[in-house]
Formats: C-alpha cells, structure tokens, sequence
C-alpha cells in the first residue's frame, strides 16, 4: 500500500531533486516525488519520520500532517506550478481549476485558505502571477504586451496597474531599477 506524505515549501524542480536526495540518503523507498508531496512505497516508521522531518527542515521543508494544511499545501502548490512551471496559457477559471484537482468545493477551499493564511487564495493567486512577471521582465525576452498576453491579463494598462499597486512601481520603473526585488515562491 502507497502512502502519501505532504512537504512544505516544495516549489520548483531543484526542490523534488532535494528531497529525493534526502529520501535516498535515508533509504526511504518511494514511487514518486512531486511538488509538494512523496508516494512512498509503504509506511515508514516513527523514528524514519523523524529523521526526514528534521532532514527537511534543515533544507528548508517541512513534513505537514494536518490535513487542512496539507489542503492549502496542494493549492498553493498548483497555483505555483501553473503560473510558474506550465507551458499551458493560463486562461483558466482558478475556482474550477482548484475545485475539480483537489476534489473539494472552491469556496470551502477558499474560506479555508483565508482563514489560515495572511491573505485570500485571489490575493495569493496575484501575487503569484506578479512574481512571474517580474521574472519574465528580468529576462528581457518579452515586451510588456507579450507578457500581459502571456499572464492572461486583459490588457497592458491593467498589468501595470496590478503590477504597481503590489510592487510600488510600474513595469518600467522595476526594470529600470537596479534592485530587482524578487521574492522566493515559498515567500509568497
């Protein structure tokens, strides 16, 4: 029997490699390693759990075991990897993209994430599409248009608006600036 165990902070590519490097180390036979959750191959004791949760912290996870957690886990974690991660456009209803993944009512996983969380799943949801951009006006491989297109804004005028009324600045002025400001995934 496969047993699922739930990781915090997990946020991109490096991060599946790290823990599957802590799992090798402690002989920790699993089926697969995800964003933001292990398939173990079966149960592991007390004291293995221990040793991988203590493993974990000191690169930054951490083991969730209550289950409204690792609910807010797995939103945060399909947010990140589809804004983040996806080549898919991001032209999605969020309400049915989170509902119909995690098998739960969106407005039950909305309030849960509110109440748990500083901010609403929307505002989480912004900030997240935020960071992006600023990623991709970084890279300098895209005009402002292409981005919003990208980002599935509306238009130029209504990305900037966001964009300032989260960062302070305009697109323009962020990339003119010398401190780019950008934030850890897991910081958001």
């Amino acid at each position: 029997m496969n047993e699922s165990i739930h990781i915090k902070n997990m946020v991109c590519p490096r991060c599946i490699t790290a823990v599957s490097y802590i799992l090798e180390q402690l002989a920790i036979a699993y089926v697969s390693v995800n964003l933001g959750e292990v398939k173990l191959r079966s149960s592991i004791d007390v004291k293995a759990k221990a040793d991988l949760s203590k493993r974990l912290q000191n690169a930054g996870f951490s083991l969730i075991d209550d289950r409204k957690s690792q609910l807010i886990e797995q939103m945060k974690t399909l947010v990140v990897d589809k804004i983040h991660h996806s080549s898919e456009e991001l032209d999605i209803k969020w309400a049915d993209y989170i509902g119909d993944n995690i098998h739960l009512d969106y407005k039950y996983l909305s309030a849960l994430f509110s109440s748990v969380e500083s901010i609403t799943f929307e505002q989480f949801i912004i900030c997240q599409k935020i960071e992006r951009v600023k990623e991709l006006i970084v890279y300098d491989e895209l005009t402002l248009s292409e981005i919003a297109f990208k980002m599935n804004y509306s238009s130029v005028a209504y990305l900037s608006n966001q964009f300032k009324k989260i960062t302070g600045l305009t697109p323009t002025q962020f990339k003119k600036s010398i401190d780019k400001n950008r934030k850890c995934l897991d910081e958001i």
